[in-house]
């Protein structure tokens, strides 16, 4: 466990917060596909990301779901470090892009490390600004962006985090992560064929050049 640590945070933190983290904090496993964190649910600790990739959406009154950003090693989510601090409902759902193995790290402890460790304070800090700023990028997309635009950077980005240019996504499955309709994507994605810029298959889209 020091060692999976060590190489995720190691860069951030001390060796005594590191053992500290050990000590207190819970592995688990995910499987892809799976919900860490649910819209209206209490959180009871906050996540560091050791490996893998993990999603994170809001959903508006219809029930449609829109992607904010991903979260990948040596990440964690300040939405939920703001919940867990304020003793609030979350406000996002999270779900494993991947299979993701994380430690969860109890509510007292994350009050008390921000007192005692420099790093962890840091830490917080960056975590906060690194959010925010993907926040606004995903809404200067939504305001400022067409929607060809937005699915070219969607598939970009999700071809980045997962490092495979091959994505096993359904186009039904890309409208809810763009807050669009399946129609919508399915011509766009067809027209990025015809400029060859992709190739779609039955079970999976090839990116070629984007």
């Amino acid at each position: 466990m020091i060692q999976e640590l060590k190489a995720g945070y190691g860069d951030q933190f001390e060796a005594a917060l590191i053992q500290e983290i050990a000590q207190v904090g819970t592995f688990r496993d995910v499987p892809e596909g799976s919900k860490l964190i649910e819209i209206g649910e209490y959180i009871k600790g906050m996540p560091l990301l050791i490996s893998g990739v993990i999603k994170v959406m809001r959903e508006d009154p219809d029930g449609d779901e829109l992607l904010l950003y991903y979260l990948e090693q040596g990440d964690t989510c300040s939405m939920t470090m703001s919940c867990c601090m304020g003793q609030t409902r979350s406000e996002i759902r999270a779900v494993a892009e991947t299979d993701v193995r994380l430690i969860m790290i109890p509510v007292r402890k994350m009050e008390e490390w921000t007192a005692k460790y420099r790093s962890w304070r840091n830490f917080v800090f960056d975590s906060y600004n690194t959010r925010l700023n993907e926040m606004l990028h995903a809404i200067d997309s939504i305001a400022f962006l067409n929607m060809d635009e937005r699915l070219i950077n969607y598939l970009r980005e999700k071809a980045r985090v997962n490092q495979d240019n091959t994505l096993h996504s359904t186009h039904q499955q890309i409208a809810y992560d763009l807050h669009s309709s399946r129609v919508v994507i399915s011509r766009l994605l067809k027209k990025l064929e015809n400029l060859g810029k992709i190739e779609l298959h039955r079970n999976h889209i090839e990116i070629l050049e984007l």
